[in-house]
């Protein structure tokens, strides 16, 4: 068994149908809409609205949850800033494969560094890259804590996690969601563009 990193010996293939075509089949353009925030902030409720609401208006999309990702894709990566970082790049990559064939990919990860996000960014063109930002504060995190994790960091049971004893890097060219009203609307109205 060989492993193949920068690999020299191998080839793009082209198919007589592309993007364009499946865009056109599906009657959509495909794009990432990559959500981003800390633990707690909304990301996978803001996803799976939005991928339902896509649904009732007849649009073919897809959901990337971060941790529904680790449990097969991602299995083998722990929380390591290098392992966070392929984390981050195979979702990307499998994100890029959604959006070429004409789906709308909606990314829900932590994601918790800039160049890691910027990285996916690169990836696609601007407009098929749509980067939310679930502007939450920490405080308002900690105090859901829907899956009990910040009491497991705050008790030391849990290193290296974001928002308490690992950095969360705040997109600086992102759209920022701060009220409930926005979760589903605003996503909508730049698919809409």
């Amino acid at each position: 068994m060989s492993t193949i990193t920068n690999s020299t010996n191998i080839f793009w293939q082209e198919c007589q149908i592309g993007k364009p075509d499946r865009q056109k089949l599906l009657n959509q353009k495909g794009c990432v809409v990559w959500i981003t925030g800390l633990s707690g902030s909304g990301k996978s409720t803001l996803a799976c609205s939005l991928g339902r609401e896509l649904h009732t208006r007849g649009k073919l999309s897809y959901v990337l949850d971060g941790d529904n990702l680790r449990h097969g894709l991602n299995k083998d990566l722990g929380f390591k800033p290098e392992d966070r970082t392929e984390n981050i790049r195979r979702t990307g990559e499998v994100a890029k494969l959604f959006a070429d064939a004409g789906l709308i990919c909606v990314a829900s990860l932590i994601s918790p560094y800039r160049r890691d996000r910027d990285a996916c960014r690169a990836m696609l063109p601007d407009a098929n890259f749509i980067e939310v930002f679930m502007n939450m504060p920490l405080q308002l995190c900690e105090a859901r804590d829907p899956k009990g994790l910040y009491k497991l960091a705050r008790s030391g049971k849990i290193k290296g996690f974001t928002g308490i004893d690992d950095p969360y890097e705040p997109p600086l060219n992102c759209e920022k969601l701060s009220r409930k009203m926005e979760f589903v609307q605003r996503p909508l109205q730049w698919l809409d563009k």
